[in-house]
């Protein structure tokens, strides 16, 4: 349990290492084996929670070095999706979209090993976040040959909870459920509600973070406050904090993880800049409601900025911490 006073965190994505990078792209040409692969990730992570550390962030987790795309990660391991081939999503780029072509079975675990390890590389009582893509993201963000839309999320949705459990079981205190699509159907606020239930039923953890970014809150606020979630993880930067106001209409009953870096841009803030933005944010929320995070993962920025950003965003939450006392 954190029992601090508006806690830093990172989303999840951070910048790979370029050594990393080169040693998956040779991965895929075949030229090296899958045990040069893993050592190269595991390297990598132990990497970048110190990184992390020295940034002094307070939740920690690896970055998602394992990680290439939210969807496609989690797809490659249930049975019953089949990958046909990249998709054009937008410019130029692309998005090995999956395919569930039958049944889903349940997978082998997929988050246990990157959550022991991380347990491993940290300090006994370090706090450790464990992001997880949401049923609702990863139906929508697939074709589906086999279910009604609703049948899928739902199985999506039992997949889901079942990998919890395991990570519950390895002792996992803090999961992230990452829903990018949350606001994007805004009628579709119902559906995600009971697949949240099913993603939490049995669960006990300390925390469940719901994490989402882009989209109008105002077209699902304050129906969200229904989800069986203990925090909103939501970017308040990327949008000049006019989304604040959405929140201050409605009494806000859950923890908020506060968005305070824009990840889109390079430019690093500093902390006094900071320190006025998570001010903004206290207009709104109680302190004891509030995590401090960028708005997102940061794995588009360079490596050097994604740093400072965070150290000045730690800093700023210190400054501000003591002001507040």
């Amino acid at each position: 349990m954190i029992d601090k006073l508006l806690p830093t965190t990172i989303i999840g994505s951070y910048p790979k290492p370029k050594w990393l990078n080169r040693v998956n792209d040779l991965y895929k040409d075949g030229e090296v084996s899958k045990e040069v692969l893993k050592e190269a990730e595991d390297d990598a992570c132990r990497l970048i929670i110190n990184e992390h550390q020295r940034a002094g962030i307070d939740i920690l987790n690896d970055g998602e070095m394992r990680r290439e795309e939210m969807v496609e990660y989690f797809a490659e391991m249930i049975p019953g999706y089949k990958f046909h081939g990249p998709v054009r999503v937008w410019g130029n780029n692309y998005f090995n979209k999956p395919s569930v072509v039958e049944e889903l079975k349940n997978p082998e675990p997929m988050l246990v090993d990157e959550f022991k390890f991380m347990k491993n590389v940290v300090k006994e009582n370090s706090y450790i976040k464990v992001p997880i893509t949401s049923p609702y993201t990863i139906a929508e963000w697939s074709f589906n040959e086999v279910y009604s839309r609703e049948e899928l999320i739902y199985r999506l949705s039992e997949i889901i909870n079942r990998e919890i459990k395991l990570l519950e079981e390895a002792g996992a205190k803090c999961i992230q459920i990452d829903e990018p699509a949350l606001s994007t159907r805004p009628e579709d606020v119902e559906i995600i509600e009971e697949a949240i239930r099913i993603v939490t039923k049995g669960v006990n953890i300390d925390k469940i973070i719901m994490h989402a970014c882009y989209g109008d809150f105002s077209t699902i606020y304050p129906e969200i406050l229904e989800f069986d979630v203990d925090q909103f993880s939501l970017e308040f930067a990327n949008n000049d904090y006019e989304s604040l106001e959405i929140f201050s209409q409605h009494e806000f009953t859950k923890e908020i993880g506060y968005g305070c870096i824009d990840v889109h841009n390079q430019e690093i803030e500093t902390v006094e800049q900071i320190k006025q933005n998570i001010k903004k944010g206290l207009e709104v929320f109680k302190p004891e409601q509030m995590w401090i995070n960028p708005d997102c993962g940061v794995k588009l920025l360079p490596r050097e900025i994604a740093y400072q950003k965070m150290a000045n965003m730690n800093q700023a939450a210190k400054e501000i911490r003591k002001e507040l006392k």
